[in-house]
């Protein structure tokens, strides 16, 4: 029986294909504005500097969209709208370095240009993730887990040899800031560089080369 492509009855299937790619997730894909950061916080530079501490074990409880966006202004947020620099240095200014969120309800790119996330997939990456990870508990266990990957070919254009020093050292700056502000906003996380590469990009599925994970979230110990 063939179906007119008007006809009330094929309407009436592609309307349920509709739904149920929507709950698949097919449409589900959104960006998000994030909240404008907070210029001024509660705690001192020194403070934090002098309170963060390591934190691998993590409470059961998601971080909120406005301290999320906190901590991903301190990694790499503009703080110069006219000349685009960011919150961390980069070598030449060419910020080689995309800052990557994996949560339950979905994998995130920071967009630093207008201070959003660009949704990547609804899926929950964190278990694979985590085996790629050696299967640290602390990767699968925080609400947020950050992953700093670089494409070093933005790099070597200008720097050429140097490039993996350059990268290397800004991807250092950006996750101590990260923590920084992290011990601020009172959560707890921890750098982890142990995990393997191709993995990581295997269950992210990305090209850029990974090169810290850094899962944050509230102290089970506090």
């Amino acid at each position: 029986m063939s179906l007119c492509y008007n006809s009330p009855m094929k309407k009436l299937i592609i309307f349920f294909l509709l739904i149920i790619m929507t709950k698949g997730g097919a449409f589900a894909m959104q960006d998000i504005k994030l909240p404008e950061p907070t210029l001024k916080g509660k705690m001192t530079l020194e403070t934090a500097i002098q309170k963060r501490r390591s934190v691998r074990s993590f409470v059961d409880k998601d971080l909120t969209l406005s301290q999320i966006s906190q901590i991903l202004w301190a990694a790499q947020g503009i703080t110069d709208k006219v000349n685009g620099f960011r919150s961390a240095p980069s070598a030449g200014a060419l910020y080689p370095i995309t800052v990557l969120i994996v949560k339950k309800d979905g994998f995130f790119e920071y967009v630093p240009d207008n201070h959003s996330l660009k949704q990547l997939s609804v899926s929950d990456l964190r278990i694979g993730l985590s085996g790629a990870a050696l299967d640290q508990e602390s990767v699968k266990e925080a609400p947020v887990d950050i992953v700093i990957a670089a494409d070093f070919r933005i790099t070597e254009s200008k720097y050429g040899s140097r490039s993996e020093r350059y990268v290397a050292l800004e991807a250092g700056h950006i996750a101590q800031n990260i923590l920084l502000e992290a011990t601020a906003l009172g959560l707890g996380g921890v750098p982890i560089g142990a995990f393997y590469n191709d993995k990581v990009k295997e269950a992210l599925s990305i090209e850029k080369d990974p090169l810290y994970i850094l899962p944050i979230g509230y102290s089970r110990a506090l």
